[in-house]
């Protein structure tokens, strides 16, 4: 594997055809909040895979990411079958949601990434790691020190494993509060169409559009706007989180990924 992290606008021409790619990850990576018809979920991953299949005959895909997972989790229940797996290309981000609960041993997030990274870079032809986005906010800047901390290490470990580096924290556009669902937590159906755009640039595949390019300029919703919109996420999103942290529940357990094995689109 060749290149390590870099801007957004970077890319490295992939050495060889991408005929199988493996996701793993947690809700970022599953394809919350891109919902289609049917209410399941498709997100970056998936216009990824359609996008790769329509280049290559026989391709396959798997999706292995589950929403709420820590990277412990994802380390455990994800990494082996994605090494068993031998893909072309296996994705693999993780560890924002143990950086975002209020305690958190980043140390402990850096080692565990650590040794998912050195099982899968040497049984895939190209591993691709990212720089998770995140939305402009209050929140963000609560936890802007530690993201940077992993971010960083993130950029050593592709250095030494030789994997690709996709910078969506460094974009200009994907803080943008008009990417992001309702939840406040997950891109929108345009935010993971950018990050599947610019995943396909970094790997030197020709792009189609600027990825990073700002959304046209927009008037600011009024305050009673603001007020209902607040309200309904406390309702609908904020308190039902609450509760699953209080109970020690998670959104995903028992939950089984959405394409637990590698095969044709």
């Amino acid at each position: 594997m060749t290149s390590t992290a870099s801007s957004p606008a970077a890319s490295s021409q992939p050495a060889s055809p991408i005929r199988s790619f493996v996701a793993l990850g947690d809700s970022f990576t599953e394809g919350m909040s891109d919902v289609l018809p049917g209410g399941a979920y498709r997100g970056w991953a998936d216009l990824l895979a359609a996008r790769l299949a329509a280049l290559e005959p026989g391709f396959r895909y798997a999706n292995l990411a589950v929403r709420g997972k820590l990277i412990g989790q994802i380390t455990e229940d994800q990494v082996n079958p994605a090494v068993a797996m031998g893909a072309d290309l296996v994705t693999l981000v993780g560890g924002l949601n143990d950086v975002l609960r209020p305690r958190c041993d980043t140390a402990r997030v850096c080692a565990l990434l650590e040794e998912a990274v050195g099982k899968l870079a040497p049984s895939c032809g190209t591993l691709v790691l990212m720089r998770s986005p995140g939305r402009s906010g209050p929140v963000l800047e609560r936890y802007r020190a530690r993201m940077e901390e992993l971010f960083a290490f993130i950029d050593e470990l592709a250095e030494r494993h030789g994997a690709v580096v996709v910078d969506l924290f460094g974009s200009r556009t994907l803080s943008d509060p008009r990417l992001w669902a309702d939840d406040r937590l997950h891109l929108s159906a345009e935010g993971h169409r950018r990050v599947a755009e610019a995943v396909w640039q970094r790997l030197g595949l020709p792009a189609e559009a600027d990825w990073d390019a700002p959304l046209p300029p927009s008037r600011p919703p009024s305050w009673p706007t603001r007020r209902l919109a607040d309200l309904r996420f406390a309702r609908v999103h904020l308190l039902p989180w609450i509760g699953r942290r209080l109970t020690g529940r998670s959104s995903g357990d028992g939950r089984a990924p959405k394409r637990p094995e590698l095969t044709p689109l």
